[in-house]
């Protein structure tokens, strides 16, 4: 998922994967913040209790996995689509790379994420080889409608929470094509426009309309199907997605914020964002979609 992380916090963790030594006055002094911001994501890991120099994707998780039902939606979506050791996956839009270090740590696959933003795919080669999956994960730079990829090179090309962000879906969707082996798999899990009015912002994925493209269920089966797509499953997971929301919303209610979370990255608007996603959800505003499709 896009615009989580900014510059800043990538900065600080390249330069603590340079030097884990360093102090927060060093840091603000070298990135131009002042010490209690430079220390934000690294005392949240400390609190958490974990160890920098050996941190698993279990621990990353809470602040990697932006996409709704985070790590238990991927893994879903990895069954649905038959992940194994065997697959060479492409991971659109992977952002600082939890999915894939999720689906190369799970299913032993290896896994090329691809990113717009130059400094995610940066932290996302730093965690992966902080958590010993450097071998099976690499990461490129570069847009999704124009793939820096040869036709026919992957086995499963995956999309989380990526095309509500882009605007040309059809060049997306006859990109993510290209590039999967003949009989290969298309694998998506996202937010789509629901039923029941305008999406209330900001939210997660976007701060005002401009940024924001969803399509409705239907739109998006002839999307894929006009690209040359066939469709071989589809699951509406709305209801989980609520019922995961509630759930989370309820646990933060009794037991305050966890020391590693969405809130630490998403900013001022954190408040905001969670009360428009759970609007959005329960008002049927948005819908989930996870969809499996072949070439």
């Amino acid at each position: 998922m896009s615009a989580v992380i900014d510059e800043n916090d990538r900065k600080i963790l390249d330069l603590l994967h340079r030097n884990g030594r360093l102090t927060n006055q060093e840091l603000a002094d070298l990135i131009g913040l002042s010490a209690s911001q430079c220390s934000r994501r690294r005392a949240a890991l400390e609190k958490a209790g974990k160890n920098l120099d050996c941190l698993t994707p279990e621990d990353l998780a809470p602040v990697d996995e932006f996409h709704i039902r985070g790590r238990a939606a991927t893994l879903e979506l990895a069954r649905a689509a038959g992940l194994d050791a065997s697959k060479y996956v492409l991971d659109v839009g992977s952002g600082v790379g939890g999915t894939s270090r999720c689906l190369s740590r799970e299913f032993g696959c290896r896994v090329t994420g691809i990113d717009l933003t130059d400094e995610y795919c940066l932290a996302a080669a730093m965690l992966s080889s902080k958590v010993g999956l450097a071998d099976l994960v690499d990461y490129h730079q570069g847009d999704a409608t124009d793939l820096p990829f040869d036709d026919d090179m992957f086995d499963v090309v995956w999309t989380e929470h990526v095309a509500m962000n882009i605007p040309d879906k059809t060049k997306l969707y006859q990109e993510l094509r290209r590039v999967l082996k003949p009989g290969g798999t298309l694998a998506i899990y996202d937010v789509l426009a629901g039923p029941s009015g305008t999406v209330l912002f900001p939210v997660p994925w976007a701060r005002t309309p401009d940024t924001s493209f969803l399509v409705p269920p239907n739109e998006l089966r002839k999307l894929l199907e006009d690209v040359g797509f066939t469709i071989s499953e589809w699951s509406d997971t709305t209801e989980a997605a609520r019922e995961w929301f509630m759930s989370l919303a309820e646990k933060i209610r009794k037991e305050g914020f966890p020391p590693l979370g969405f809130h630490l990255l998403l900013g001022s608007d954190f408040q905001a964002m969670a009360q428009n996603q759970g609007r959005n959800l329960q008002e049927g505003r948005i819908v989930l979609g996870q969809v499996v499709a072949r070439k």
